[in-house]
């Protein structure tokens, strides 16, 4: 019952408050606007751009709600968010405006959550060795770049992948069910309520965003979603893991992280910034081989639950 309250609360409160935030948006102009880049921009109308904030409050009103203690580790997620909110917010007014944010600002403040996150003791410690079963504990420095590197890459790539109405919210409702049954088997009670808790925030998200969409999350939103499921992922999925199930949250976000690793390498074999936004995505791509965008979501998100299945089959082998 817990879980499930946990969920509806998210999800009631974004399903409540994108109205009056679209409504908003729209008065004040805080819109994506249709651009000439007909090849990554598909909507011809202008678009509000404040889901995101929704999404950041269900989640923030639930866990208020249904988690118990507030330690170093509460404070540290709830400051990196902020973070992550903030320079999303940031970025995503300055499109609003018709110009884009620098990358190394924002990339910055990335990791700077990452640290934060980091420093409040959510760390990617070690893992079991499979032979002995003994926990192998690695060097402080090699578990903080991890721990920052893998929070600031989950955080990047569910932004990356949020280029066509349904995807990225699509992509992280699937990713936080997966990491819910993850934590539910591993006994991680709160990791399990967070994860539960996107899930409802991702969904009263979707009832607005799925095609053709009425709102977006933007980079706020996109980042935020991306941030907390790596989080979760650090928390839950990866403790305690042996090697094998080290790839159990990697699966769970397998699309995204696979998909957006291909762009980065082709960037950088063609010279160009990481950072420069393209239609190298495997949705332009669908696009562009004939596939409509209802038919793409479906793709992708399908491929997505066969990648959470294989991390789950992955998660009941005796490795």
């Amino acid at each position: 019952m817990r879980y499930a309250a946990a969920f509806a609360v998210a999800l009631l409160i974004v399903y409540l408050l994108i109205p009056l935030l679209r409504r908003t948006a729209l008065r004040i102009g805080f819109v994506d606007k249709p651009s000439p880049d007909k090849e990554r921009k598909l909507h011809k109308e202008p678009v509000p751009l404040a889901a995101g904030i929704a999404i950041f409050a269900g989640v923030a009103v639930s866990y208020a709600l249904f988690v118990s203690g507030y330690g170093r580790e509460t404070w540290g997620t709830l400051t990196g968010a902020l973070l992550i909110l903030g320079i999303g917010t940031v970025d995503d007014w300055f499109k609003t405006q018709g110009r884009e944010f620098p990358a190394l600002p924002k990339m910055l403040i990335q990791v700077l959550a990452a640290v934060v996150v980091y420093a409040s003791g959510i760390v990617f410690v070690g893992f079991v060795n499979p032979f002995t079963h003994e926990m192998v504990i690695l060097p402080t420095v090699v578990q903080f770049l991890l721990t920052v590197l893998w929070i600031f890459g989950v955080t990047t790539v569910i932004n990356f992948s949020d280029g066509m109405d349904g995807l990225a919210g699509g992509l992280s409702a699937i990713s936080a069910m997966t990491l819910f049954v993850v934590a539910l088997a591993k006994g991680q009670s709160d990791s399990a309520l967070v994860a539960i808790m996107l899930v409802g925030a991702a969904i009263g998200y979707l009832k607005y965003n799925k095609p053709p969409a009425k709102i977006y999350m933007g980079d706020a939103g996109a980042t935020f979603l991306g941030f907390m499921l790596a989080v979760i992922a650090l928390d839950g999925a990866f403790k305690q893991a042996t090697v094998l199930s080290l790839f159990i949250p990697i699966l769970a976000l397998g699309v995204p992280i696979f998909d957006n690793l291909f762009v980065v390498v082709r960037r950088l074999l063609a010279g160009k910034p990481i950072y420069q936004a393209d239609a190298t995505q495997v949705h332009y791509r669908l696009l562009s081989a004939g596939l409509n965008p209802k038919q793409v979501l479906a793709v992708l998100c399908l491929v997505s639950v066969c990648f959470s299945l294989s991390s789950i089959i992955l998660l009941l082998l005796p490795v």
